[in-house]
């Protein structure tokens, strides 16, 4: 697909590239805030599986740059934004980046220091594993994703705070759906799935909107797992047969799901025409950041030297070269 053909099959990738956006997802942690105000007295916040910085981008022009700008604002008193991820990403003002993995407990112990030993109000994540297009296999592949950043919001996150991430609704999953609902009805008192409106009908993410950190008393960051493994059948019990008794019956579970966004605003499924320039012709604009180092990047250089038929080692084709 070309330049221009995806400008016009896509208008939040368009529209990203022309507001200065690193990609698309923007778009819709903006529409969540209109939703459900995440943003609102929020000092501290981390955003997990960060790159390429889209939603880190977000938190600086929402949280930082106003509160700099404020001539009442002490420095003391900017609201301090920390990224994770095991990629590298370049620099966003206000944002302070760790590479790192969110499994680890360590990372977690970077953040708390990062935060002066307080804990954030607001923890975000929008990783997603590398698709196979097997919506069962990665829907899969995604609750783990949540239970791992689950992790490590029991570690950084206030009593009260904030959590929102990524999930995916398979068709046939409605088990898994159920248990991520369950496992964090656990620690927040209010639980939402919500669907941006720059998100697209094919798609199958959704995000789950978390609110009011509350862990149950007594609970230990090191019990997390053992505390989840109650929550594997609708009762609790040894019982690990549980195929229809979150589904049906009197344990249904009724999981609350938004559409948020402004509901006439632009549909994520339609094609828009393209505006042309005062010369004429539409100019299609770069991308606004290039990843830095790309997991394919190898792969890029290996096709290069074979396409040219050069005869390189390929062995010694790095990530740093």
């Amino acid at each position: 697909m070309g330049k221009a053909s995806k400008d016009k099959r896509d208008i939040y990738y368009r529209k990203a590239k022309e507001e200065g956006w690193r990609a698309r997802s923007a778009f819709k942690l903006l529409q969540i805030d209109q939703e459900f105000n995440i943003f609102h007295g929020v000092k501290r916040v981390v955003d997990l599986c960060a790159a390429p910085g889209s939603w880190s981008q977000v938190l600086s022009r929402n949280l930082y740059v106003p509160a700099k700008q404020s001539p009442d604002c002490k420095e003391g008193d900017l609201p301090l934004i920390v990224a994770i991820d095991l990629q590298p990403m370049a620099p966003i003002e206000g944002v302070i980046q760790v590479q790192g993995d969110i499994t680890n407990a360590r990372t977690a112990e970077v953040v708390i220091r990062h935060f002066d030993g307080c804990k954030a109000d607001l923890v975000v994540c929008d990783g997603a594993p590398d698709v196979t297009g097997l919506h069962d296999m990665d829907e899969f592949v995604q609750s783990q994703l949540i239970l791992a950043a689950l992790t490590i919001v029991t570690h950084v996150l206030k009593v009260g705070g904030k959590f929102v991430a990524k999930i995916f609704r398979g068709k046939d999953t409605s088990l898994l759906y159920c248990q991520c609902f369950m496992q964090l009805k656990l620690f927040f008192s209010q639980v939402t799935f919500a669907k941006p409106k720059s998100s697209r009908n094919s798609s199958i993410e959704a995000f789950a909107v978390c609110e009011n950190y509350s862990p149950p008393e007594g609970f230990k960051e090191k019990d997390l797992y053992h505390l989840l493994e109650k929550v594997g059948t609708p009762s609790g019990a040894d019982d690990l047969d549980c195929r229809s008794g979150w589904l049906e019956g009197p344990n249904k579970v009724y999981i609350p799901f938004l559409a948020c966004g402004d509901l006439s605003g632009y549909d994520s499924d339609r094609s828009y025409p393209l505006t042309s320039t005062e010369g004429g012709s539409y100019q299609s604009l770069d991308p606004v950041q290039p990843p830095i180092a790309p997991p394919y990047k190898t792969a890029l250089e290996m096709k290069k030297v074979a396409s040219h038929g050069i005869g390189a080692d390929i062995s010694k084709l790095s990530l740093d070269s």
